[in-house]
């Protein structure tokens, strides 16, 4: 049986937008990010120093599902041979520019039209995603008109918890005010999303297909979604106009 659910709280990247490799726009950020921290090292040499403090935050954020501020994220881990006073006011520029370096972030192109025709249906909707950045989300939102269907933007960045940790969940819950088990949650991580969302006793959990996502994390097995879809407007699909 299909358990009533009143909210629906949706991950960012790689279900709303997705990833567009573009050689120069990426070299540009690259070059910005030199040009903002005013290294003297070569290209090569200042990415792989990145790489590699890059890799150790993100293998202690993983273990123990939480993130750092921007803040601390460029201070602490990324540059911290860096004077503090230098970095500190150029920490939310130098996220934008680290994740532009993979490319260009663009709306799926039936993103908006569902995310309007869900919010008509009578769903509350939200955002929770992980995400190093403060303001890259909210910025897409405003620029594609789509900030006032979103009662909630839950970011790890910004409260701390990561997903699979199921308090980052009960958090947007409780800031829409229903109950977890009336909540949806759509994804694109085979593992962690449904991890979370079954840990926070969401009444169900639909997994989009991303073939970035899959490559680098394919399903265990042994967490398994209640609907998996390839399209963002199949969820107009399995949720109807609520009564």
């Amino acid at each position: 049986m299909i358990p009533a659910i009143d909210a629906i709280l949706l991950d960012v990247g790689n279900t709303l937008r997705i990833v567009i490799e573009d050689a120069e726009f990426q070299a540009n950020a690259k070059k910005e990010m030199m040009r903002l921290v005013g290294t003297t090292d070569s290209e090569a040499v200042f990415f792989e120093k990145l790489e590699v403090q890059w890799k150790k935050y993100r293998k202690q954020s993983k273990e123990s599902l939480r993130e750092a501020s921007e803040h601390d994220l460029w201070t602490k881990w990324m540059l911290p041979d860096y004077p503090v006073e230098k970095i500190a006011p150029i920490t939310g520029k130098l996220t934008r520019l680290w994740r532009d370096r993979d490319g260009r972030r663009v709306p799926r192109a039936d993103a908006k039209q569902t995310i309007i025709e869900l919010s008509r249906r009578g769903y509350i909707l939200g955002i929770i995603a992980n995400t190093i950045t403060e303001t890259e989300i909210p910025d897409w939102m405003e620029s594609d008109g789509v900030s006032e269907y979103f009662k909630t933007v839950i970011l790890s960045s910004k409260v701390g918890y990561r997903k699979p940790d199921p308090e980052i969940y009960w958090l947007a819950a409780r800031e829409i005010g229903v109950e977890p088990s009336r909540c949806a949650y759509v994804g694109d991580n085979p593992v962690r999303d449904v991890e979370g969302t079954r840990a926070a006793g969401y009444g169900m959990m639909i997994l989009i297909e991303e073939p970035a996502t899959l490559a680098k994390e394919p399903p265990s097995g042994e967490y398994k979604p209640e609907y998996t879809i390839k399209t963002t407007s199949e969820l107009l699909e399995i949720f109807p106009p609520r009564k």
